[in-house]
């Protein structure tokens, strides 16, 4: 493995943003987080704040920008699906050089929108599962005990996506390298999906969304399994269970904090994304179709 450090953009330094590029800085990278002018001065002035159930109390300085002006190794795109489009005017293609572009987002639309707008080969899908928020600009509260990201390594890319592996471990992320970007994509929404929706629609933790609503909780699982089998990822219905079954109870969904703070939701890029994929595939959720006319209806009011 190189040991030269990486510039790695950070579209988006709010919860999951700001903690990877946190880390990334703790560990020696050059790093330019991507925002608005009041976040953007704020990290310039003060860096990046974090407590950390697992890495910690500390603060990591770095660069802040309100679009990229350089070529970088990497960018990591973390903003919200409800504000991608309008936050990519700060990653310019003609900028981004040979990096490598890397989403981590709820939903499944945006893979399609990042391609037609960088070279589509230089798109490389992931995931991350982690509990933390933003609590001010730069300020980042990681509340659980895991940060596991997923990267896409499909052969053609395999060399340069492992190598970023490795340094992403070297910083404190846990990093897993899958062939399949449908399957690892699937598995994380069919984690995600109910969870987010259930939360947000129960105002509840997931320690209560799996007792107090286990039912539900069931048949949305069922729903999304189903769902993915006829997408083309055969998912595990038990194995989906245990995995819910072992997040921490306190834990919170993205979209139940941004309902709670009075935020827009991703709910179309979550629900939406389900119902379309059923839609298009024949499979019935109706599980799913009422929670997001509920969720949508409470949005509304």
């Amino acid at each position: 493995m190189t040991t030269t450090p990486l510039t790695v953009a950070i579209l988006g330094p709010g919860g999951v943003g700001g903690l990877i590029g946190a880390l990334l800085a703790r560990d020696g990278h050059r790093v330019v987080c991507l925002a608005g002018e009041e976040t953007a001065a704020a990290i310039g002035r003060d860096g990046l704040r974090v407590h950390s159930a697992q890495f910690g109390e500390f603060t990591a300085r770095v660069e802040a920008a309100t679009e990229l002006r350089e070529p970088v190794d990497a960018a990591f795109v973390t903003v919200k699906e409800t504000a991608l489009t309008a936050a990519l005017d700060r990653l310019p293609r003609d900028l981004l050089g040979t990096g490598i572009v890397v989403p981590l987002l709820n939903g499944l639309d945006h893979m399609a929108v990042l391609r037609e707008r960088y070279p589509a080969a230089r798109v490389v899908a992931g995931t991350i599962r982690v509990e933390t928020t933003r609590t001010a600009p730069g300020r980042i509260e990681h509340t659980s005990p895991f940060t596991a990201v997923e990267l896409a390594s499909p052969t053609a890319t395999a060399a340069p996506v492992q190598e970023f592996a490795e340094r992403l471990r070297h910083s404190g992320l846990s990093v897993t390298l899958c062939e399949d970007e449908t399957a690892m994509l699937w598995n994380k929404f069919s984690f995600l999906a109910p969870l987010a929706l259930l939360t947000t629609r129960h105002t509840a933790d997931v320690g209560t969304v799996r007792t107090a609503h286990r039912p539900e909780l069931l048949a949305a699982l069922g729903e999304v399994i189903a769902l993915g089998r006829a997408v083309g990822t055969p998912g595990d219905a038990q194995a989906l269970l245990a995995l819910v079954d072992r997040v921490p109870g306190t834990m919170k969904s993205s979209m139940q904090r941004d309902a709670e703070a009075g935020r827009v939701t991703e709910l179309d890029a979550i629900g939406g994304a389900i119902l379309r994929a059923a839609d298009a595939h024949g499979v019935a959720v109706p599980t799913f179709t009422r929670l997001v006319a509920e969720l949508s209806g409470t949005a509304a009011r």
